[in-house]
């Protein structure tokens, strides 16, 4: 199964892009479903129909899936509502405010993510299009795996050993409710499927993020934060979808300032982004709704291109180990040293903290036992060297952090 993810900005046309890509494999042959995993739902209104809360059919070899988190509540994960409905009535809230209360914050990410994990083993499609939510909301999806293993992992064992003992103690006296064996049963499957899901968005030849972008300025600088923290989250990136740009032909009156910016604009991004793969859109003469909208904005996107090729497959982190020494090596795009820190939480976990995003990687066995030597930038990409204690060597607390040195900060 093959997953393509767009997300970039909001407003710039996300949606639109796609949708004319799952119209265009569905024409190619490709089994495909169409997922927005934005709560402003907007792909019915570029399909030009309405949409449920269910898997719609639409075309041949096209399905559509807006999710619903409420609807996702009640069918998914009716136990763990019930369980934070009921604990919430225990507290005195009224029946209303419990429910409500009950949707838990990243329940349409896990949701969304259990559906790619049971579309890859089920085999029903050969591509899942992903329609996002703006930037920010799309981070936190691509972390929510490494998010809910670190916790869960952590917090789950000694939850178990906590309720069970409950159950013969203090619950038996409490009017607080404690969590079901099917609530407990409920964790358990999240974390499973966290796990598979995280190898899906890792495969950089089976899952690919696609920025959107309009040439301009603001969106720009956004589009390359974005790059950076799909990076840092071990998402490769494989190409740039520029939207809405002016034909060159349209110059003249007002539009001829607007055409010379969006020319040093356009020069900008293939400054930052080369050799990336960049594709581009120009501006509609009709309102972007219905098929033959859509069928017109894949062709000028994609050409004669079958948009399942991947144009990158290389993942943005890997392990190497070179002598006595392991590297861990992380592809950084547009940062320099000292926007990075990395902190040591414990033996087997490192925290990469670039911007407003942080990351906690597991270490591979092998370097548990290991201090971090250095770090260093080579080009776009930051090695962090490691290297084994030896018996002479006075031991490193675990809460040492400390930032990247300062190298050589290529234009990427």
């Amino acid at each position: 199964m093959r997953l393509i993810i767009y997300t970039g900005k909001g407003g710039v046309g996300k949606t639109s892009t796609s949708a004319a890509t799952a119209y265009r494999l569905s024409e190619l042959g490709y089994r495909t479903i169409l997922m927005s995993t934005d709560s402003a739902h907007s792909l019915g209104d570029s399909l030009d129909m309405e949409l449920g809360t269910e898997i719609q059919h639409v075309k041949e070899n096209l399905d559509v899936l807006e999710i619903d988190i409420i609807h996702e509540m009640k069918t998914q994960w009716a136990d763990i509502q019930q369980y934070i409905s009921a604990f919430m009535l225990s507290q005195g809230m009224g029946d209303i405010s419990a429910e409500e209360m009950a949707i838990m914050p990243g329940m349409e990410m896990i949701s969304a993510l259990f559906y790619v994990n049971t579309f890859n083993k089920d085999n029903r499609y050969d591509v899942v299009v992903m329609d996002t939510a703006p930037t920010g909301e799309t981070l936190r999806l691509m972390s929510f795996p490494d998010v809910t293993n670190w916790y869960i992992n952590r917090a789950f064992g000694m939850l178990k050993k906590i309720v069970s003992i409950a159950r013969v103690t203090v619950g038996k006296v409490m009017d607080v409710p404690l969590p079901s064996k099917d609530v407990m049963q409920s964790i358990e499957t999240i974390k499973r499927h966290m796990e598979q899901v995280k190898g899906i968005l890792e495969d950089p030849k089976k899952t690919t993020v696609r920025l959107v972008l309009n040439p301009e300025k603001m969106v720009i600088r956004e589009t390359m934060r974005a790059y950076t923290y799909l990076s840092l989250f071990n998402k490769n990136v494989d190409a740039l979808i520029v939207n809405r740009v002016i034909p060159e032909e349209a110059a003249g009156g007002f539009l001829t300032e607007k055409l010379e910016e969006q020319r040093e604009n356009m020069e900008s991004i293939h400054h930052a982004f080369d050799p990336m793969k960049i594709m581009q859109c120009g501006m509609m003469r009709k309102e972007l709704r219905g098929r033959e909208a859509l069928e017109e904005m894949a062709r000028q996107i994609y050409g004669d291109t079958d948009p399942t090729d991947v144009f990158s497959d290389a993942s943005p982190m890997r392990f190497e180990t070179h002598g006595e020494m392991d590297y861990l090596m992380m592809k950084m795009p547009f940062v320099s040293g000292d926007n990075i820190e990395l902190f040591r939480i414990d033996t087997a976990t490192l925290m990469v903290h670039v911007g407003s995003q942080k990351r906690n990687i597991q270490l591979p066995d092998s370097m548990v036992t290991k201090e971090i030597a250095g770090a260093e930038f080579k080009g776009d990409e930051l090695i962090i060297s490691f290297r084994r204690v030896r018996t002479w060597d006075s031991p490193k607390k675990s809460s040492t952090s400390s930032s990247a040195t300062t190298g050589p900060s290529s234009r990427r």
